[in-house]
């Protein structure tokens, strides 16, 4: 396994930009007194199994921002029409890069146990496309949000169809199945991926406006990978008072010993 992984280098890349229709300028956003887009990079320098981490931006002022605390920046064209396209781009910067894996720039939280394990699944199967993440659904309020991204999975535990609906339907006298939630990390084998964003958006695509859906109509494997942490998203000022909250009370001490 061990010369097998080392063929393998796996980059992380985390997309910022500045317009945001909620929140312009979210990534310099300050919580608990630092960068929002810095929370997500200082999370990332826990992996072990990264090779690289960079920010990816269109927006100067995010770059030199994220210099300043001394991360990696790969400037990137402002007109991108998505994510992927932007990821499509900046990895270009890196080619020496087989897999690479696009971490939320707005999810200050953001597991590293979870970004390794997507990597490691990448190395462990050479012939794996493309890789996200879910997350067991408990509330009924949310299996009935379109907001919430529903994935259902076959016995290998990859991805049978994602959607905004509440899947799998559970018919009355039906047997009841696992709901899961899918939370919005991607890990792509980097030559996936230029094919990937060279592909026309696909019918169940602009339906669902799910854009993972033109992998699957493409005929492509998307492994799933089960956590039991949701990471907090900020799309609100709102929001990231919530998180602050959250991040302040980690660095409390602990005075019950």
């Amino acid at each position: 396994m061990n010369e097998i992984a080392a063929k393998f280098e796996v980059i992380g890349l985390i997309p910022a930009r500045w317009a945001s229709t909620r929140f312009p300028g979210k990534p310099l956003h300050l919580i608990a007194g630092k960068p929002l887009v810095q929370h997500v990079w200082e999370r990332c320098q826990e992996c072990s199994e990264l090779s690289e981490i960079a920010i990816a931006t269109d927006d100067e002022r995010i770059a030199e921002a994220a210099r300043a605390f001394g991360a990696k920046v790969v400037m990137t064209s402002p007109d991108h029409p998505s994510g992927s396209d932007r990821l499509a781009e900046a990895v270009n910067d890196f080619p020496q890069a087989t897999h690479v894996i696009n971490i939320q720039g707005d999810e200050p939280l953001i597991c590293p146990d979870l970004i390794d394990r997507l990597a490691r699944d990448l190395k462990q199967d050479p012939l794996l496309e493309m890789a996200t993440a879910a997350v067991p659904i408990t509330d009924d309020e949310d299996f009935h949000n379109p907001n919430v991204v529903k994935v259902v999975l076959n016995h290998l535990g990859d991805a049978l169809y994602f959607s905004r609906s509440p899947i799998p339907h559970e018919r009355s006298g039906g047997i009841s199945a696992q709901r899961l939630r899918h939370l919005g990390i991607y890990a792509y084998r980097s030559d996936f991926l230029s094919a990937f964003v060279s592909w026309r958006p696909s019918p169940l695509e602009q339906c669902e406006q799910l854009e993972q859906l033109r992998a699957i109509e493409n005929g492509a494997r998307i492994r799933v990978i089960l956590s039991d942490e949701v990471s907090i998203g900020v799309d609100t000022p709102e929001q990231a008072l919530e998180v602050e909250q959250l991040i302040l009370s980690r660095q409390q001490p602990d005075h019950t010993a």
